[in-house]
């Protein structure tokens, strides 16, 4: 699962390094939990929640079994 969760996180990161910001993979869980990490921009930015719930785990939740759940830390 991971390697298809890095490839979906590697088409995400364009968009928001664009912006300014990036994303890093911290953890998967055994569980179907992904924590990520916002960088530059993206972290502490006010849509950072959207941009994990609609952005992220949708294209992670749509693409990759056993993704239940996108996390920040």
């Amino acid at each position: 699962m991971q390697k298809e969760v890095e490839k979906y996180l590697d088409k995400i990161k364009p968009s928001l390094q664009a912006d300014g910001g990036d994303v890093e993979l911290v953890e998967i869980t055994e569980d179907g939990i992904v924590k990520v990490r916002l960088l530059g921009a993206c972290k502490g930015c006010p849509m950072s929640t959207l941009t994990i719930k609609n952005g992220i785990e949708r294209t992670l939740k749509e693409n990759v079994p056993g993704v239940k759940e996108v996390r920040p830390v």
